[in-house]
């Protein structure tokens, strides 16, 4: 599998603007789940997961606090769930995950940073059948064999578990995501996950190379700066 879990998430950090756009969305997602699912993040878990992975990206508190407290008023806006998928540059395959509150106008900015980019938009379930959504850890060591033992007794259901360059990978059905993070801290309470989050798994990658690999960076960087866009999953390979 490689690196597949790596979707190449440009790091948003860099700047204030970028770091204003990652907290807009992670303050966006907080709400929506909250508002869907309850605000205690015990009785929560999609938001328990949330919040800890915001607090991972360094997402300041009153950003989460301030989500959770306006889920709370019951009003606020109402947002709704838009996929894309289609094909990017060097025919990679590609999902965009939105949250909006004007589809007409999210659709418009998503398929301009796709026909810019010498790639294509496709129709609901072009491509997501050869994804799947799967829990995914990533934490430094060297002993695969041990870690699985860990999961096969904790009577977790593992998909795979690989070691690369001195980092393991956990690859795990999303139901999974709270038994398999619960088995590896109570056996190793000191574990720090690099990764550690649900998303979309490619079940095969594709080669991106040449003049491609910087058409691919431009498009990835077009759809980041669309404030609707919460998450882009590919099968890209980059190959610089």
């Amino acid at each position: 599998m490689g690196r597949a879990y790596q979707n190449r998430k440009e790091s948003m950090a860099k700047t204030a603007g970028q770091k204003t756009r990652l907290y807009s969305r992670y303050g966006k997602e907080i709400y929506v789940v909250a508002k869907q699912g309850g605000v205690e993040p015990d009785g929560n878990l999609s938001l328990r997961r949330l919040i800890e992975r915001a607090k991972k990206d360094q997402v300041p508190a009153h950003v989460i606090e301030r989500a959770i407290d306006k889920a709370k008023g019951g009003g606020g806006e109402d947002y709704d769930t838009a996929r894309y998928e289609g094909f990017g540059p060097g025919n990679c395959m590609v999902i965009v995950d939105c949250l909006t509150d004007n589809v007409k106008r999210t659709f418009t900015e998503v398929r301009q940073a796709f026909v810019k980019n010498d790639a294509k938009l496709g129709t609901p379930g072009t491509v997501g059948h050869m994804f799947d959504q799967s829990a995914v850890f990533v934490f430094p060591g060297e002993d695969e064999d041990a870690i699985l033992e860990i999961l096969m007794m904790a009577d977790v259901d593992v998909n795979e578990v690989e070691v690369e360059d001195g980092m393991i990978s956990v690859i795990a059905p999303h139901t999974e995501f709270f038994k398999v993070k619960t088995a590896l801290t109570d056996a190793m309470p000191d574990i720090n996950f690099e990764v550690e989050n649900i998303t979309f798994v490619p079940q095969n990658m594709t080669p991106v190379l040449g003049e491609d690999v910087a058409t691919f960076d431009k498009f990835i960087a077009a759809l980041e700066d669309c404030d609707d866009v919460q998450n882009v999953y590919h099968n890209a390979d980059i190959q610089e």
